[in-house]
């Protein structure tokens, strides 16, 4: 028992309320990358109301969702698109369907400098097209990312896709297609709606909320693994409360049932 402690001293002994023996190790949780800021403010909260620490995780979903397949020790799954949770849930990974806790949206994203003019949505995107002063602009890898998926629709719904797909850097997943929308020579990109609301890209470009009409509807859903313990069953329970809603909300989330 020494020799473990010894190895892996704040795992094992930073995760459970003080004066409790530390019983097992913080559970990993793993959320769309769409998260990144609205769930590291939720789990402060969760960790300062019950002691308990997590470990998270952020990715595309379907990245998520195939490491589950393979056996990743996930215990709570946020996903950016429901059908992951579905798939997981006939393959046996899951303990049931679990439950919608929010509805995404997409962004117009173009950084300072930017030709593109984003009061005027995807028609300014289309002017700076056709007028040869687009050379990068980023969206999330649609074949495993929601966002990506969303973002895709809605070029091909406005009659952009083909124009600007040689114009096209994705990211692994929306929060690096963000980045990308940043990166130099970048004209811009179509990213969540969370990320461009988070004080990393505060001040450093515009932003439009695109017409949820554009796209399918990103329907977020989370659910407990089959490895799931205490821990995460009751981050699960807390993130359906009105706190944890309320930050979701004002990190530019819709919430089902409102």
């Amino acid at each position: 028992m020494r020799r473990t402690l010894r190895r892996r001293p704040l795992l094992a002994l930073a995760l459970l309320p003080p004066g409790r023996a530390a019983a097992e190790p913080a559970p990993l949780v793993a959320a769309a990358a769409d998260l990144s800021f609205a769930l590291e403010e939720i789990a402060a909260r969760f960790r300062a109301e019950t002691g308990l620490a997590l470990r998270l995780s952020f990715g595309s979903s379907g990245n998520i969702a195939r490491q589950i397949e393979q056996g990743s020790p996930v215990e709570l799954f946020l996903s950016a698109d429901e059908a992951y949770v579905v798939r997981l849930q006939a393959g046996g990974h899951t303990r049931d369907g679990g439950a919608l806790y929010a509805i995404g949206r997409i962004a117009l994203f173009a950084p300072h400098g930017s030709p593109i003019r984003v009061e005027a949505g995807l028609q300014g995107v289309a002017e700076a097209l056709s007028a040869g002063r687009i050379r990068r602009f980023a969206i999330a890898n649609p074949e495993h990312a929601p966002y990506g998926r969303a973002a895709m629709q809605a070029l091909r719904n406005a009659g952009l896709w083909e124009a600007i797909r040689p114009h096209l850097v994705f990211g692994e997943n929306v929060a690096q297609a963000a980045q990308f929308a940043l990166a130099g020579g970048s004209q811009g990109g179509i990213v969540a709606y969370s990320l461009v609301l988070a004080p990393a890209l505060q001040g450093r470009g515009q932003h439009m909320l695109l017409p949820d009409s554009l796209h399918d509807p990103l329907r977020q859903r989370m659910v407990l693994t089959r490895r799931a313990g205490g821990a995460a069953e009751r981050f699960h329970a807390f993130l359906q409360e009105p706190q944890a809603r309320e930050i979701l909300r004002r990190h530019g989330f819709a919430l089902p049932g409102e």
